[in-house]
């Protein structure tokens, strides 16, 4: 999608009671002139959250400007602390890069949420080192179970550390960790140990416990809506949009297709063209 059709959808979506958008990654840092739509789409009315979802690898310089642009929090993918291990998980040599972007976050005072992939057998060791982050940082460290977006020709060998398991990890270490309050609609199980600045989330993204109170809608870099991520697609926006449809009539299409979501991500993922499973890329998807 071009910028101007983001900003027509954004507005639109907003104009519909919508008041919180994320720009997800990867990185969007990656695209041309990213901090110009940014700017764009932080004045469209009706906007209350505008919020970032980044791998970290660009983000640095940018940080200082999206404050400015009253950007408030960012989630911060990090599945790692140790720098072999990044290099291992990520084929890049790009750690120091992420820990910039996450001390220039703190530093211009920028809610952070450390997003974790659990893998069984590549990262595990990192749970508690990542936990400990939160005694001294004011972040929320959430861990993500695996899921099975790993694009054709990778194997997910299925969940081996889900919500419970790591929930169990956290507590053998820090027996005292205490259950929060979820914020509405919140995607993760919330925790804080006692004398922590910073919380713990789990989410249980393959368990998908949190299907009933989800209300997220994506639209993916090419203008294909999804109401769930295991559906493979339920509406092409980008181009309905080149086709030069009316605005009250794709208002009429995204309300139906709103109302006739999946119930859970089970139906979502058994919906699939052709009952075909999983194979996409979560970097096809956007974050």
């Amino acid at each position: 999608m071009t910028y101007e059709e983001m900003l027509q959808i954004c507005s639109l979506l907003l104009k519909m009671g919508i008041n919180k958008i994320r720009i997800t990654g990867g990185e969007p840092f990656v695209r041309k002139d990213i901090m110009q739509f940014l700017t764009e789409l932080s004045k469209l009315k009706g906007l209350n959250e505008l919020t970032i979802t980044t791998n970290g690898v660009l983000t640095a310089p940018y940080v200082p400007e999206l404050e400015k642009i009253g950007v408030r929090s960012v989630n911060l993918s990090l599945d790692t602390l140790d720098a072999g291990r990044f290099f291992t998980i990520t084929r890049r040599d790009e750690f120091a890069s992420v820990m910039e972007t996450l001390d220039a976050l703190l530093k211009h005072g920028i809610e952070v949420k450390i997003n974790a992939v659990v893998m069984d057998g590549k990262n595990t060791q990192d749970i508690i080192p990542l936990v400990e982050l939160t005694k001294e940082l004011p972040v929320s460290v959430r861990f993500i179970e695996e899921m099975p977006f790993n694009g054709d020709g990778h194997v997910y060998g299925g969940l081996q550390w889900d919500y419970v398991r790591i929930l169990e990890e956290i507590k053998d270490k820090y027996p005292a960790v205490k259950k929060i309050t979820d914020a509405e609609y919140s995607t993760s199980y919330n925790y804080q140990i006692p004398g922590h600045k910073g919380s713990i989330g789990i989410i249980a993204a393959y368990s998908r416990t949190f299907c009933g109170t989800c209300n997220r809608i994506r639209i993916t870099p090419v203008g294909e809506l999804k109401t769930c991520l295991y559906d493979d697609g339920v509406l092409n926006i980008k181009d309905l949009i080149r086709q030069d449809i009316n605005e009250d009539n794709l208002k009429m299409l995204l309300l139906d297709t709103f109302n006739n979501r999946a119930i859970d991500g089970w139906e979502a993922e058994r919906l699939r063209v052709e009952n075909k499973g999983v194979h996409e890329s979560m970097a096809t998807i956007g974050g």
